[in-house]
């Protein structure tokens, strides 16, 4: 079928809005380029955290639960300090350095993790750097009574600061979303049968002992969260497997608020724990609002209250 016959490209973008450069006086070099970022004077603040966020970049991920390695696109927030005499960072440089990682492999192992922070802040020339990333984490999941394995998921979170000149100069958080069921005690109390009965999700943040720390970090903090529930979810239930998960759930019902304080005893058992936040979230079954509970446990409390 011969193409219907159009002017060329050039005078299709002409014709749609498109003009040629306009002839400009600045420089086009770079040498010869003003530097506004580099200009020194008092601005007033110390910034914390300046950066680049919502950064995609496949990761190496070195997973406890098959399948073992795994590369997934995670979402990345690199940032530095910045000085009140300073007026800006590079910021080119944040991707830049994340480009010349990639040819290593970009790992999520903490020991990497610092050395990529640490590196950060000495090619910002800068005290301090973060960097931030969340990625979703798939593992192999078998069905209670027939066996069937599908891939189940949930999404972790790493956060490493490195800041220069201090006794322990890297701290790591470490975090995980899990969905779980969870099953009414109050509906399954009343009832002359049946429950209500829901999906949760356990968020998990917490600051960890550097020298307890270990890599199957999130095998501990997803045991935490699913063994804690009324059930945990799978990718494949047959009917058998059905009816052990609905009864499983029956024989263990949570209120949101028992979730959260079960989850924050199993963490404060956890070695590499040193204070963290557990919130837990009910999306209600027979409510168009979800229920919620927090549980924020710092060093303090540990020193206050055992």
């Amino acid at each position: 079928m011969p193409h219907p016959s159009f002017p060329s490209k050039k005078e299709r973008h002409r014709r749609f809005g498109s003009v040629p450069p306009t002839p400009g006086s600045k420089a086009t070099r770079k040498e010869d380029m003003t530097d506004l970022q580099n200009a020194l004077d008092d601005y007033l603040f110390d910034i914390q955290s300046v950066g680049v966020a919502a950064v995609k970049h496949p990761i190496l991920f070195l997973s406890p639960l098959a399948p073992y390695e795994q590369m997934p696109i995670a979402t990345l927030e690199l940032t530095t300090t910045l000085d009140r005499s300073s007026k800006g960072i590079n910021m080119s440089r944040l991707t830049e350095q994340l480009e010349m990682y990639r040819d290593f492999d970009f790992t999520s192992d903490s020991g990497k993790l610092g050395q990529f922070a640490r590196d950060l802040a000495q090619n910002m020339n800068q005290r301090g750097a973060t960097v931030k990333l969340a990625f979703p984490w798939f593992y192999e999941r078998t069905a209670p009574e027939s066996g069937q394995t599908g891939l189940a998921y949930c999404d972790l979170y790493m956060e490493m600061s490195y800041e220069q000149g201090i006794e322990s100069p890297f701290r790591l958080t470490v975090g995980l979303d899990a969905s779980v069921t969870t099953l009414c005690p109050c509906s399954k109390e009343i009832s002359e049968y049946g429950a209500h009965n829901q999906r949760g999700t356990v968020h998990i943040r917490t600051e960890v002992d550097l020298k307890q720390f270990h890599e199957n970090w999130c095998q501990v903090l997803l045991d935490a969260a699913e063994s804690n529930a009324s059930s945990m979810l799978y990718p494949i239930l047959k009917r058998t497997d059905e009816k052990k998960v609905t009864e499983r759930a029956y024989e263990n019902p949570r209120f949101v608020e028992d979730l959260a304080r079960l989850v924050a005893a199993d963490l404060i058992e956890c070695p590499f724990a040193r204070q963290f936040t557990v919130e837990c979230r009910n999306e209600e079954s027979i409510h168009q609002h979800n229920a919620i509970a927090r549980i924020v446990w710092t060093e303090e409390d540990q020193k206050r209250r055992y």
